[in-house]
């Protein structure tokens, strides 16, 4: 108990600071607050509905269906759960509309097509919020998908510290929520502040291996952050959660060069000195400065520096850090620690964005410890891609700090305490606390952030379940389904006819296939591949074929073409399965990159 109230005593005290450090500059700075944000989405109105299906790319759907070919793509992906999600909201937004008399717009019925199907055909979807009907269509295509979730264990049990429990990311975490809501399961106890009691998760790979972010081509993950949302929503919508939005922010602009820029300026500016910089150049020296002299200070980032001398040093890196001419052996690591909260506090917009950070603070009313993770995995995806680097670059060092405990007598609670007000406080945001929420909600924002340092590598990766359906966009679009009257049966006809194929090449036992490695071998390699054979296996033998002193671990195994932009492949991906799955890809072994 005297742990955590000096834990919380750093929270506070971390608080002071910024509110001393903002009445200098006269700014306000609060805590952001998950019932008091304004111009959300997942609440039900027309507004709300409207711009949920526009950053959810359906906005087509609003209009006079002229161009809809696209939206029933992105439909023919969708999971039960998640398509109700979206029916819910079509619905809402045309109820809202009929009220209010303005120009009609299409039946939800119609979007789906099922105006002329009678009720029986109807599914029933699951949720806290009563049944949805789900269209039919959708759901025949997704029964395979739904009967392996109803048939897989999802049941929570009171966790035991230390204990490793698998993490499923082949199916829909709505999928597995709904299966759960049909049962009873327990829910550990909402927080646990000992970083050594915090459940062990181990995600189950599959044969198609893991699919980290920054695996999959820039193409293909632009298809992530939609499918994301909607799987949130869908999320959401079962588990009884309302998560809201704030409108985006308007950014200020400013004649600063480095404090308070944003951050796509900010990567703009370093790309002309380092192409393909994806974290910002001034927070790569701060932390590496860290790295190298404060990982074993006492109390880094909770003892705070000299206010006086960081806005000096902000001062001099502002007219110096371009130049080269920047000291940073002349700087005290406090000092240093004090400028990169400074950092992340001065941008525009707040780093986990205006838009979100209300839904990353209403996690922690998620009572289950998997869930709040499946919600902060999908929240992650959302994000803006120079936010996610630049969060995971600050995620990564924040570990570093952790790990070095022994020395430095700042523990996971400690660290996620100090930056806790430093992500969540911004002074876009000038809303106030409702009295006797101060304690949950600080607390809330440690949590999330005590999960965001500790399950990083869980957090940083793309499930399964949503790389299938980047795959089924992208066979979708390739295939261009020409829709008519009869368009629906035909596309279930096409689906059915092209999943028979799959089933008939499943059954093949072995395959000879061809890998590329033109820029290091002449030939391609030919590969005899049997149930056992993995990615791993074949980087091994094409080492021998080179026959020099390059590692494997060197080498990369690529999927590209066919259903998929471009994906490196995980070391355990079993290449039969995964030449079943996309049978048109091209298999190109290339030099790790970093």
């Amino acid at each position: 108990e005297s742990l955590d109230n000096l834990s919380m005593d750093s929270f506070w005290l971390e608080v002071e600071n910024i509110k001393q450090s903002a009445e200098a500059e006269q700014e306000e700075c609060s805590l952001a607050d998950v019932k008091t944000q304004e111009g959300f989405w997942f609440s039900a109105s027309e507004e709300a509905a409207a711009e949920w299906l526009q950053d959810a790319g359906l906005s087509d759907l609003l209009g006079d269906g002229a161009s809809e070919n696209d939206n029933i793509m992105l439909l023919s992906t969708l999971t039960k759960t998640q398509a109700a999600a979206v029916q819910r909201r079509l619905d809402t937004y045309s109820r809202s509309r009929r009220r209010k008399n303005k120009h009609p717009v299409r039946d939800v019925r119609d979007i789906f097509g099922v105006q002329q199907l009678s009720g029986s055909r109807m599914q029933v979807c699951p949720t806290s919020l009563g049944t949805v009907p789900s269209p039919f269509w959708l759901s025949e295509i997704q029964d395979d998908f739904s009967s392996v979730a109803e048939t897989q264990d999802y049941s929570c049990t009171v966790r035991n510290p230390g204990k490793e429990e698998v993490f499923n990311m082949d199916v829909a975490y709505s999928e597995q929520a709904a299966v759960l809501l049909k049962g009873s399961f327990l829910s550990e106890s909402r927080r646990l502040k000992d970083g050594n009691a915090l459940t062990k998760f181990k995600i189950s790979k599959g044969r198609l291996g893991l699919t980290r972010i920054g695996d999959l081509s820039a193409q293909d993950m632009k298809k992530i952050p939609t499918l994301a949302l909607i799987e949130l929503t869908a999320l959401c919508d079962v588990l009884g959660f309302e998560l809201k939005r704030n409108k985006a922010a308007k950014l200020k602009t400013t004649e600063k060069r480095l404090f308070g820029v944003p951050l796509n300026t900010l990567l703009e500016n370093d790309q002309k000195l380092l192409p393909n910089t994806k974290v910002p150049l001034l927070l790569q020296a701060l932390l590496s400065c860290l790295e190298k002299r404060g990982l074993e200070t006492e109390g880094i980032l909770r003892v705070s520096g000299s206010q006086t001398r960081i806005k000096s040093l902000e001062q001099k890196l502002e007219r110096e850090f371009y130049t080269g001419l920047f000291r940073w052996d002349e700087v005290h690591q406090n000092d240093v620690s004090g400028l990169l909260k400074r950092f992340i506090r001065e941008l525009p917009a707040p780093l986990l964005t205006a838009e979100y950070l209300p839904a990353f603070a209403a996690v922690q009313n998620i009572p289950d410890l998997k869930q709040r993770l499946q919600a902060l995995n999908l929240l992650i995806l959302i994000l803006p891609e120079p936010n996610r680097n630049t969060l995971k670059a600050l995620l990564e060092f924040l570990s570093k700090v952790v790990s070095r405990e022994n020395n430095n007598k700042m523990n996971l609670w400690n660290v996620s305490t100090v930056m806790a007000p430093n992500l969540f406080m911004h002074k876009g945001l000038p809303n106030k606390i409702p009295e006797g929420k101060e304690k949950q909600l600080a607390e809330g924002a440690a949590d999330v952030v005590r999960m965001m340092i500790h399950y990083q590598d869980l957090l940083w990766t793309v499930s399964s379940f949503l790389v299938a359906q980047v795959r089924k966009l992208n066979e979708s679009n390739s295939k261009r389904y020409q829709f008519c009257d009869k368009r629906i049966k035909n596309l279930l006809r096409k689906i059915h006819a092209d999943k028979e194929k799959v089933e008939k090449k499943q059954a093949e036992p072995s395959k000879t296939v061809k890998v590329h490695a033109s820029l290091l071998l002449k030939d391609s390699l030919e590969v005899h591949l049997n149930n056992a054979t993995r990615v791993a296996d074949v980087l091994k033998q094409f080492q021998k074929n080179l026959n020099n002193s390059m590692e494997c671990t060197n080498l990369l195994l690529y999927e590209v073409g066919g259903n998929i932009g471009e994906r490196c492949l995980d070391p355990d991906t079993y290449l039969l399965d995964l030449y079943h799955i996309n049978p048109h890809a091209e298999w190109i072994i290339k030099q790790n990159p970093s």
